[in-house]
């Protein structure tokens, strides 16, 4: 294909393909791992890509009224936690003159959504409320049919159709002609009655018997969660239900404490004293006893970043309030970071605004109010950038190095909360029953488990690192043996 075809292509969409995993899994995946299917997929998507200049579509080349009227946009969550992406059918007309417009803003969106969660997929949501046969286009429908089944791979979770009026019912069975038999299983048909089984009232308009008072309007981009301004930390000096203020000093200053030992002990210890420092602050009450253990690791060109994707919090009934976030730097300079949430009033995020010396990690504590529970919805953002060696690293320099530094040098990574229900406890601490025997899951076992290797592990690499001296050691005491010998070998032989 890229022989034949090389000047269909754009080269950053190649370029992509050669070094992104995920975005050939997705491929594969759609196509049930058929690779000439896969391979056909690919070459039709990155055509399509380049015709419609996708990795160039901004605001900017595009008509202002496009974004004015509200046809499509991203907005609030389905129950699963997958972002809704809106069609509000009654604002669209046909007209050929503005068709490719019409389309360039969906493929805007998709990519804009696709780059900024790395491609989590979509619910797409048809609100037919108030339509009729004027709306009906069946080009446009089978473009947005098109994104999703052959050029955005794995991208779609279900599509929820809302009031579908009964003389477009005709049309609807064409389209399901073009879906396929994957596809087609994740149409879901709703009106008022049901669609809360899908999506929750706070996400629904009045309209769909919902509660979400969220009107469109344009600028700025709707529903960017991360573009304006956030508090960083939550109201920490406010008193809340349960906590008091003389609590929350003193919890923030034995973590500055800690901190401040990190700091000044990282330079000197070597990698066995970093491991034994790590083990023994598992067990400091500073660290939440109920955080989860991060199986999975985002490797960012400036900080890995563990856990990878999700923060587990309790529910209600469970209690657990604490998660905790890893930052490593795997760069050769200090890296500042900040962590912003969508949430400020629920979580308190310690430390929120810092550096990170280099080959060094950071523990990050991210803890819910009295009275607040996660919810699926809550977001938060990691960003990072490299400062130079001659930068310090108090409050007063990193607030002025947050106001200079490029947008382009600064890394992002968001994490997105997941719940744990009381029936499904991702605790590690042991819950005692009527005869103190620990209750766990298989999902609390399974990773200690994984902890517990990884500590073996670490132990055999010390072991090996010792073996390795020690056999070095008797090599260099023989050496020292057979040159003491010579010598006085020579020394004997001179004599007589």
């Amino acid at each position: 294909y890229f022989l034949d075809k090389s000047d269909k292509y754009d080269s950053r969409d190649v370029e992509r393909l050669q070094q992104d995993d995920k975005w050939v899994e997705n491929y594969l995946i759609w196509r049930h791992d058929v690779v000439d299917d896969t391979l056909k997929m690919i070459d039709e998507s990155f055509q399509w890509r380049k015709e419609y200049t996708v990795n160039d579509l901004s605001e900017s080349v595009l008509p202002k009224w496009l974004f004015e009227i509200g046809a499509l946009f991203l907005h609030g969550y389905d129950k699963e936690g997958y972002k809704l992406f809106w069609f509000k059918v009654k604002h669209h007309t046909r007209d050929p003159k503005q068709q490719l417009d019409k389309k360039k803003l969906v493929a805007f969106w998709l990519e804009h959504y696709a780059k900024r969660d790395h491609g989590k997929p979509l619910t797409v949501v048809f609100d037919m409320a108030e339509t009729g046969i004027s709306h009906i286009d069946l080009d446009f429908v089978r473009f947005i049919v098109n994104c999703f089944t052959d050029y955005y791979p794995n991208f779609l979770t279900k599509i929820v159709i809302f009031e579908m009026p009964w003389i477009m019912n005709a049309a609807f069975k064409i389209v399901k002609g073009w879906l396929g038999p994957d596809a087609i299983s994740m149409l879901k048909f709703t009106n008022k009655n049901d669609v809360q089984e899908y999506i929750s009232a706070e996400y629904l308009p009045p309209h769909m018997g919902g509660t979400d008072s969220f009107k469109y309007s344009y600028p700025p981009l709707v529903d960017d969660d991360f573009q304006t301004p956030l508090c960083e930390n939550g109201p920490i000096t406010s008193e809340d239900e349960h906590e008091s203020k003389e609590e929350i000093d003193a919890d923030t200053k034995e973590t500055g404490e800690l901190n401040e030992a990190q700091n000044l002990n990282q330079k000197k210890m070597n990698s066995i004293e970093q491991i034994s420092k790590s083990e023994e602050t598992d067990k400091t009450e500073v660290k939440p006893k109920n955080a989860k253990k991060a199986l999975t690791t985002f490797k960012g060109p400036l900080l890995h970043i563990s856990p990878a994707e999700e923060l587990y919090f309790g529910s209600k009934e469970t209690g657990e309030k604490k998660c905790l976030i890893v930052l490593t730097n795997v760069t050769k300079n200090v890296v500042a970071f900040k962590v912003r949430t969508t949430a400020p009033e629920k979580y308190r995020v310690k430390p929120s605004n810092s550096s990170c010396e280099p080959g060094t990690s950071l523990d990050i504590i991210v803890s819910l109010h009295g009275g607040f529970a996660a919810s699926l919805q809550d977001r938060f953002l990691i960003m990072a950038a490299e400062m130079d060696q001659s930068s310090g690293a108090g409050v007063p320099e990193l607030t002025q190095f947050w106001k200079e530094v490029p947008r382009t040098k600064v890394m992002e990574h968001r994490l997105r909360c997941h719940v744990i229900e009381s029936s499904k406890p991702s605790s590690l601490t042991l819950k005692d029953n009527a005869f103190n025997i620990p209750a766990k899951t298989n999902e609390d076992l399974h990773i200690q488990l994984t902890h517990l290797l990884q500590i073996n592990k670490r132990l055999e690499e010390q072991m090996n690192r010792c073996l390795w001296f020690q056999q070095l050691s008797v090599v260099l005491s023989l050496l020292s043996v057979t040159v003491a010998a010579f010598c006085f070998y020579l020394a004997y032989a001179q004599r007589s």
